[in-house]
């Protein structure tokens, strides 16, 4: 084994497409090539020594914004033990503003962009010559049809127990200015018999969890039907043995025809990801985002009313010109369309994206070290931008988690937001934390503060114990709900949760 293609992923569910491109596209260097992944959190020692254990020439790392900081570590320490190891680097954290990132200092090569050609092309120079004399190398973008597919480089362990990402096109014609997509100039398609052959294969050795990457699924409707017909005939052939299939949508472009194909899809087998982002078009209009508010929202009322598909809507805290007041009204008007989880997200400067232009007009500060979150701005301070990222993280253990599904209405009442942020403040005073709070203790909190609101103890308990996270009459535990079908193997938080929604 010559070249060792690594990561360190956030979770171990998590597989690297990436990689498994990398790999499908090392041509002769196939043989002399292997994957190695890890998650973070793992001892910098650990990562090392696993990896010089194959005694790699060449070792490949790729680098996103959530392993940036410990991918560091492992390449500084990686190069003083064992210097003679050649580190190149690649993924979208190193892509941009190379010159200012240790990590680009450290390395020995960096490819930028797309590597499925240049990386092999690298690693052929380094091993064989002439050496490459330049550093960085611009990733060059071959056609769509010379990429061979990864899928069956993802192996049986793989298939049982992670996520199976899997992407129908590549890019986005949208420019949303917070976004790394913002920066490619179309999105181009896979040839569809080719990846529905590799979708096929995958199903036939045992996949049922398959994560779509695609930014824009419904961008073109006739790919998107023949998709979805494809899981569609799996759930009829195999009702007992379903699968489940999460896309990404863009949630003012809904037609009939697309609409007719969700209908069909049964209860536990349809997740969509929408991002709304924000409701106030003058901050659309802002950070170019083109967006019909109104088809948006009807879309995803049609959704929750008409199809069984989970819904898991995101909006953006800290864009330039979003208030607090503006960001409310828009969390309200979402919480009415009733989706089943609202990501919560803070505004962070991803490298390369066009979102630095509004720096000084709107006086964004953001965090120096990753993710680059947003820490205030002209129309939101400190210590409000803290709040709402203590409301984000709440609304995920208490609105998200579906453990609290009978409880959640009572506690947003008309106004969510305002409710929320009054619990949220609640919650934190009380316990000075925002992770590691236990279920029972969380349980007990929500009862708590219920009836500081003026609910009525016993109202309160009788409450929470209808819900999965509370107590029966007897006062044993109620059990949280988990899908008993394949799609749960992976043990992924989305199928969890939409099991708990669905049982509601």
């Amino acid at each position: 084994m010559t070249i060792l293609l690594s990561t360190l992923n956030a979770r171990y569910t998590h597989a690297s497409l990436g990689l498994r491109y990398l790999l499908a596209n090392m041509g002769p260097l196939q043989e002399q090539t292997k994957l190695q992944e890890f998650v973070i959190g793992a001892k910098t020692t650990e990562i090392v020594e696993r990896i010089l254990a194959h005694q790699p020439r060449i070792v490949g790392f790729g680098v996103y914004i959530w392993n940036v900081e410990e991918t560091t570590k492992v390449v500084a320490m990686l190069k003083r033990v064992a210097p003679q190891v050649v580190v190149v680097l690649g993924g979208p954290e190193v892509s941009h503003e190379p010159g200012e990132q240790q990590i680009v200092q450290l390395a020995d090569y960096l490819i930028t962009g797309w590597g499925d050609v240049s990386f092999p092309k690298l690693c052929g120079e380094i091993l064989n010559g002439p050496k490459p004399l330049m550093k960085i190398h611009a990733g060059v973008q071959p056609p769509m049809a010379e990429i061979k597919l990864p899928y069956s480089l993802y192996s049986d362990d793989d298939i049982k127990n992670r996520t199976i990402y899997v992407e129908a096109s590549r890019g986005c014609p949208f420019k949303c200015e917070f976004c790394l997509s913002a920066l490619d100039k179309t999105a181009w398609p896979f040839a569809l018999e080719s990846f529905l052959a590799e979708m096929e294969s995958l199903h036939a050795r045992g996949a049922r969890l398959f994560k779509f990457v695609d930014r824009t699924f419904n961008l073109n409707i006739k790919t998107s039907l023949k998709i979805m017909q494809f899981f569609l005939d799996k759930l009829e052939a195999n009702p007992d043995d379903p699968v489940y299939a999460h896309f990404e949508l863009v949630p003012d472009h809904l037609p009939d025809a697309l609409k007719e194909g969700i209908s069909k899809f049964p209860p536990g087998a349809l997740q969509f990801e929408i991002g709304i982002q924000s409701f106030n078009p003058e901050v659309q209009t802002l950070v170019s985002r083109r967006q019909d508010n109104q088809k948006a929202a009807d879309n995803i009322r049609w959704l929750t009313e008409h199809s069984h598909a989970h819904m898991h809507v995101d909006l953006i805290a800290g864009l330039p010109g979003e208030t607090v007041e503006s960001f409310a009204r828009g969390f309200n008007q979402l919480v009415a369309l009733k989706p089943h989880e609202i990501q919560f997200g803070i505004l962070k400067r991803l490298r390369g994206t066009p979102i630095i232009r509004h720096t000084e007009a709107f006086g964004l500060v953001f965090e120096p070290y990753a993710p680059y979150t947003i820490l205030a701005n002209k129309d939101v301070d400190f210590p409000t931008m803290q709040r709402l990222v203590r409301f984000a993280r709440y609304w995920d253990l208490v609105a998200n988690s579906g453990r609290f599904v009978h409880t959640v209405p009572v506690l947003l009442g008309e106004t969510p937001f305002e409710n929320f942020m009054a619990f949220s403040d609640w919650l934190y005073a009380n316990t000075d934390a925002t992770h590691r709070i236990a279920l029972d203790r969380l349980a007990a909190l929500v009862a708590r503060w219920l009836q500081v609101a003026g609910m009525d103890k016993q109202a309160a308990e009788q409450l929470l114990a209808s819900d999965y996270a509370g107590r029966n009459e007897s006062g044993s535990k109620v059990k949280s709900v988990h899908i008993p079908t394949p799609a749960a193997r992976g043990e992924t938080a989305a199928p969890q949760r939409q099991a708990r929604h669905l049982a509601a």
